[in-house]
């Protein structure tokens, strides 16, 4: 059976995870951290995706993210991916993949759902009981878009942008945002649209995506369907 073909679209942001084989390590010392955040860097210029947050766990990749064009993110990924592949192999004397399988993702509405994901990303060792506080992880963007670290990888979404006028204004309320916990609800809706690649967002974003590329982009509803 054809497995299904990704969703995808151009200057809409998406939502990434990939994961390592069978959950196992991807990064194992901060040079291997620093080689993947070189390479996004690299590739994610040459293939026209704006990266906007990113966290780069023990086992698996969060990235939020715009191409320009709706081949570009899945281009970016695999050039990135092999490339990556082919240096902890040849560095760790080791053989085989290191992925489970293609990454998931879904696309993403904007305003409270483009900050939900900001924040979910962000907050992946928090809720890894890593450390206590984001600012705390070093292998996130949580301290470029909040505590003005330079970060030459970063391209800012609009919606973040729109959270102030100037750049302090801006990480003072982004701040703020990461004093309330994400709502769980929140959560497993992220969760659920990746892993099955759907649209995330509301039932009207769902459909207008569903009109523009005439497919399904929501999960069906139980049961048999009325005839």
């Amino acid at each position: 059976m054809p497995r299904r073909a990704r969703i995808t679209l151009a200057n809409v942001p998406h939502h990434i995870i990939q994961r390592g084989n069978n959950r196992s390590a991807c990064f194992y010392t901060d040079d291997d951290y620093w080689q993947y955040l070189d390479w996004l860097r690299e590739y994610s210029v040459e293939h026209g995706c704006d990266i906007h947050a990113y966290v780069l766990m023990t086992n698996h990749v969060h990235l939020l993210i715009t191409p320009e064009s709706s081949e570009g993110l899945a281009t970016m990924m695999k050039c990135l991916g092999q490339r990556y592949v082919q240096y902890i192999n040849r560095t760790y004397g080791r053989s085989g993949t290191l992925w489970e399988g293609r990454f998931k993702s879904c696309i993403t509405q904007e305003d409270k759902y483009v900050l939900g994901c900001y924040r979910y990303i962000e907050l992946n060792p928090v809720r890894a009981n890593m450390v206590e506080h984001p600012g705390e992880y070093l292998w996130s963007s949580y301290r470029a878009n909040a505590q003005q670290e330079a970060c030459d990888l970063l391209s800012p979404h609009g919606t973040y942008l729109a959270l102030g006028r100037h750049d302090d204004d801006r990480q003072k309320q982004y701040r703020e945002i990461f004093k309330s916990e994400l709502d769980p609800a929140l959560v497993d809706q992220i969760r659920a649209a990746t892993n099955s690649n759907y649209a995330l967002g509301s039932e009207k974003f769902a459909a207008q995506i569903e009109t523009t590329l005439g497919r399904r982009a929501s999960r069906g509803k139980p049961g048999r369907p009325r005839s």
